[in-house]
């Protein structure tokens, strides 16, 4: 009977622990393959794989395409057999790359440094491995292709004494229905830059592997987001947001004493991969929202060689759920991160709340020390001390909290009363959608909430070209930018034109606005979804009686036949949610 003990922590995990402020804890790492490891090797369809090329680089790969392809032997042993691409495979290439094909290599001394991740997406399983290679061979195979036609392969059969093995938790797993696949490899690029083709990949890439390693131990792992999570810096360098994780840091760990890395970015729909080898920068707390705003841990990856290769991969994946863990994509300073500009900190107070329907309200704050903003800027709040419940390993109620700094930005909807001077007030009307919003419609304004102003920025400005209609087209609490700048505009039906779609139940923000603006009643045509009340039809009746045309449908293209519309582009994305 195996008894199961823990790993003693290397010096670079416990130094990540005390840099995070995080209390040390023990390490769950077993000393052996338990019983989980061996289950899920056994069920799962995919295995990340690392070691160390005769340079001591890491790299990782990724193998499999069904279940069954690896299997214990006892004893601590794993036997591995899969399709590989014997040529382009840099961790293939470093672990019999010198054997001749059907030849079996042995590893001098105790055996090669290797690590794995067996992992099943479907299921968002994985368990991480390392131990030491015992012998590897390459050998061509022949795979049916069609009923009468045989095509050539070459099969790795790799078998490993394993040492350690913990389990993961499931977040930042994306969904995938993996299938096995011809490998028809070619190598598009080699070299210590990314080509378009490995750039491309990263850009769209919504998970990718990596191998880590001390002088004794070697750690693979996963890294999950949405599409697009580890950005560009340029040729030779990306960056990657660390989430909310088990705070055990063991990749982290490793690079702390080595800072070298090993990646595989696998493209499930084409069987295309980029494998890299660099070295790392760990970014904490102002260095990593510094780089990538909206993140307090990063990994900067400076790139050695990458390697792109055309159809590699022994498999393909189809697509299905996204983690619901994942946040949103955060971009890098120098892609327009408006976090990035955000410093300003002055304290607004909650004065004024009205509900304008029951998924909509209006809040008007008041600032001592007053901003300056201008007509259609958005401000910067920060709800973090309100909202934020301190570290918690897992929340499924509300996965995506987990990695949420309660930063929002939303549009002023009123209109500055004095030009370029510090304004005392400002409004915003904003649709209760996410727990921002929702805390925020909670409060009560004779109770003095107040939160965090952390700046003011955006730029939005209409113009009216002379002797022409300005239109102006607008989706719900989406007409915000236009209401502060309604007092500098000609509203009158020869010039100016608003189409605005809302939802039936919403009618009531339409009505406000034109109590508060009573001329653009004239110049707007409403366009009302979803289903309507009788009381919808009464409110709906003054919105006719306004002025307005009403129609009870979505805003097509032909509405806008005839109208000559200037681009509008608004520079700011707002957060709300």
């Amino acid at each position: 009977m195996s008894i199961s003990m823990a790993m003693p922590w290397n010096d670079g995990e416990e130094k990540m622990q005390r840099l995070l402020h995080v209390p040390l804890q023990d390490n769950p790492t077993s000393t052996f393959l338990t019983h989980q490891a061996s289950f899920l090797l056994q069920r799962a369809p995919l295995l990340a794989f690392g070691t160390l090329d005769s340079q001591f680089r890491p790299w990782s790969t990724l193998w499999g395409g069904e279940p069954g392809f690896s299997e214990p032997l006892g004893g601590d042993f794993l036997d591995t057999r899969t399709l590989v691409d014997g040529k382009n495979d840099p961790v293939v290439q470093a672990l019999v790359g010198d054997a001749e094909i059907g030849e079996t290599s042995h590893p001098k001394d105790s055996g090669k440094l290797v690590a794995g991740l067996t992992i099943d997406l479907m299921t968002r399983k994985r368990v991480k491995l390392a131990g030491r290679m015992i012998t590897g061979t390459v050998k061509d195979v022949g795979i049916e292709v069609q009923s009468e036609s045989e095509m050539t392969q070459q099969q790795l059969q790799l078998v490993t004494k394993i040492d350690q093995s913990m389990g993961n938790c499931p977040k930042y797993l994306n969904q995938y229905e993996i299938s096995p696949a011809i490998v028809n490899s070619r190598l598009v690029s080699q070299g210590p830059e990314l080509t378009d083709e490995g750039r491309a990949l990263i850009s769209k890439s919504d998970m990718f592997f990596l191998s880590t390693s001390v002088e004794d131990d070697m750690d693979v792992n996963h890294r999950g987001g949405p599409p697009g999570f580890v950005r560009i810096i340029s040729s030779n360098q990306i960056v990657y947001p660390e989430y909310s994780g088990n705070r055990l840091y063991q990749s982290l760990g490793n690079l702390q004493l080595n800072p070298k890395i090993g990646m595989t970015f696998p493209d499930y729909e084409t069987g295309d991969v980029l494998y890299l080898t660099g070295t790392t920068e760990i970014l904490i707390s102002t260095d990593a929202s510094t780089l990538l705003p909206g993140s307090n841990l990063a990994v900067k990856i400076t790139i050695n060689e990458a390697h792109f290769v055309a159809g590699g991969l022994p498999f393909r994946g189809v697509r299905k759920t996204p983690s619901p863990y994942n946040p949103l994509v955060r971009k890098l300073t120098s892609e327009g991160n408006i976090k990035a500009s955000l410093k300003s900190q002055k304290t607004a107070r909650l004065v004024r709340k009205e509900l304008i329907t029951p998924s909509i309200a209006r809040f008007t704050f008041s600032i001592p020390e007053g901003i300056k903003y201008e007509a259609g800027q958005w401000v910067a709040m920060d709800f973090k001390q309100w909202l934020d419940r301190g570290y918690q390993h897992m929340r499924n109620e509300d996965p995506t909290s987990l990695n949420d700094d309660f930063v929002r930005t939303f549009t002023i909807s009123s209109a500055p009363k004095l030009n370029g001077a510090e304004e005392k007030e400002f409004e915003i009307t904003i649709r209760k959608v996410g727990p921002v919003t929702q805390y925020l419609v909670q409060q009560n304004e004779q109770a003095g909430f107040e939160v965090l102003i952390l700046g003011v920025g955006g730029e939005f400005k209409m113009k009216q070209e002379k002797n022409s209609v300005t239109p102006f087209i607008a989706g719900g609490v989406g007409i915000t930018p236009l209401l502060g700048q309604l007092s500098t505009l000609e509203i009158s039906p020869d010039r100016f034109k608003l189409f605005w779609t809302v939802r039936a139940s919403d009618v009531g923000m339409v009505t406000d606005t034109f109590k508060r603006q009573p001329e653009l009643g004239k110049c707007t045509e409403v366009f009302f979804t979803g289903n309507i009340t009788a009381d919808d039809s009464t409110a709906i009746g003054k919105v006719i009686f306004s002025g307005a045309t009403t129609v009870n449908r979505r805003l097509t293209k032909s509405d806008l036949d005839g109208i000559e519309a200037q681009r509008w582009v608004r520079r700011h994305t707002p957060m709300a949610r």
